[in-house]
């Protein structure tokens, strides 16, 4: 952790309001970083919890005026470090903007402010018969003006797109203060260029969000069923997800979920899950009556030739919500043994099997315990590393795999995020993917919207 240089922060206090800037120890070091506490992080000049877009102005352009950097924050569930401070700055905080403002039920969108929860939307939405599909594994504790700003994907997203499909509209401010509207709320828009979809996805370094319309879908029209499956290996469940790719099936989820999570979760929570499988995969498909059972049948038969045992249909809600929570539920059961250093690749569908077993390769040849959940149906993988505390040794050995990870869905056409962000902990990663001229690129949009550097430096790109 470095320090940053005294600057006077008090005017802050005469342009929001005392209760509003915190700057006690416990304060600055509980927002000094997201979840990520594996990347560089400094301890912040003070906190700024805006509950406006005048709010968010105001704390700019002070920033703006005294050459201080400002890190914007949502509910710091991010795993990659794109909220983590840096020296000489300002932690500004969109917490309490928690509103939804407008459910349009006859265009079917939403505006709602970024400190909103992901869970909240939806049910505030559900009241009008509405739906809000990205459901990232955190949508129970992540915000979404978060999601916005990774572009976060989640379980239903093979099916249904990531946070960028649903966005319409923006309200950002920019690095020089002034507040600009982006995008529409039609169905259809074409005019200029993209820059609401520009936006989502830039993890704050162009501008900061304070609204966001939604896009919504009729909540009826689905009847949903799942397919479980028992693998007797990873790489097994992988060549299930290959094949039901190759047969031209869409589910709603397609998710793994290894021996290591499905015996922490259920130390934790006592699910009832089984405790003697190595894999398991879960499908959810939505297509209503006879066609939904017959993809359903499908998905079964896909399971069973690639090795699944107890093959098994489910129909009762809380039976599928059990074994999803198991899904939601891993990373935090993984938490309690031990710091974990979470992966965020993205490979071919048709690579997952050789992913997985190079990604088993790489726990054996380090000497570190990954376990493994996936949205594995859009190839969305997330090896998580877990190093036992206060061991230096294993820590180096779980980055020096993190990099191999990475290394490995590079070299199969793999991309480095598909919903995490690149935060801090992906920058090396993404340096190599794109190339130094698509940086130089991104370079020239930061440049012309945030000459000064103010917002984020050194996330992102």
């Amino acid at each position: 952790m470095t320090v940053t240089t005294p600057v006077d922060t008090a005017a802050l206090d005469e342009l929001l309001g005392a209760d509003q800037v915190l700057r006690d120890p416990a304060s600055l070091e509980r927002y000094s970083h997201d979840d990520a506490e594996w990347a560089e992080f400094s301890r912040p000049l003070a906190v700024v919890r805006a509950r406006s877009t005048d709010d968010v102005v105001a704390a700019v352009r002070w920033a703006a005026a005294a050459g201080v950097r400002v890190v914007p924050r949502g509910a710091g569930t991010g795993l990659s470090g794109g909220a983590n401070a840096v020296a000489d700055s300002i932690v500004l905080s969109l917490e309490l903007m928690n509103a939804v403002l407008e459910v349009n039920t006859d265009e079917r969108y939403a505006v709602t402010q970024p400190g909103v929860i992901n869970d909240a939307l939806r049910a505030t939405v559900a009241e009008h018969g509405l739906w809000y599909p990205p459901d990232p594994a955190s949508s129970a504790i992540s915000t979404i003006g978060g999601n916005v700003a990774t572009n976060a994907g989640g379980i239903c997203c093979v099916k249904y797109g990531v946070t960028r499909d649903y966005v319409l509209g923006l309200t950002v401010v920019l690095a020089d203060g002034s507040v600009v509207q982006l995008g529409r709320k039609t169905a259809k828009g074409v005019a200029g260029y993209d820059l609401t979809a520009l936006m989502v996805g830039s993890e704050g370094t162009l501008g900061i969000v304070t609204s966001v319309t939604v896009k919504l879908l009729p909540l009826a029209g689905r009847d949903e069923r799942a397919v479980i499956g028992y693998f007797p290996s990873l790489s097994a469940a992988g060549d299930a997800v290959a094949a039901i790719s190759r047969a031209g099936i869409i589910p709603a989820a397609l998710e793994i979920v290894d021996r290591t999570c499905l015996r922490a979760v259920d130390e934790w929570m006592h699910l009832g899950l089984p405790s003697e499988v190595d894999t398991l995969l879960l499908a959810r498909i939505d297509e209503r009556g006879a066609a939904g059972d017959e993809i359903a049948d499908h998905v079964a038969r896909v399971f069973g030739d690639a090795g699944g045992t107890d093959v098994e249909r489910a129909t009762d809600p809380e039976e599928i919500d059990r074994l999803f929570q198991a899904r939601r539920l891993a990373y935090p059961a993984l938490e309690r043994l031990g710091p974990v250093l979470t992966e965020d690749i993205c490979v071919p569908r048709s690579a997952v099997p050789e992913m997985l077993r190079r990604i088993q390769a790489t726990a054996a040849a380090n000497d570190v315990t990954i376990a493994n959940i996936a949205h594995a149906g859009d190839g969305n993988l997330h090896p998580l590393i877990i190093a036992p505390e206060d061991d230096p040794a294993a820590k180096d050995r779980a980055k020096t795999a993190f990099d191999r990870i990475v290394a490995d869905c590079l070299a199969l056409g793999g991309t480095v995020t598909g919903e995490h962000g690149v935060g801090l902990l992906k920058l090396p990663g993404l340096r190599q993917e794109l190339g130094e001229r698509v940086i130089a690129m991104h370079r020239s949009v930061k440049d012309a919207l945030d000459p000064a550097g103010t917002l984020n430096p050194g996330k992102a790109f």
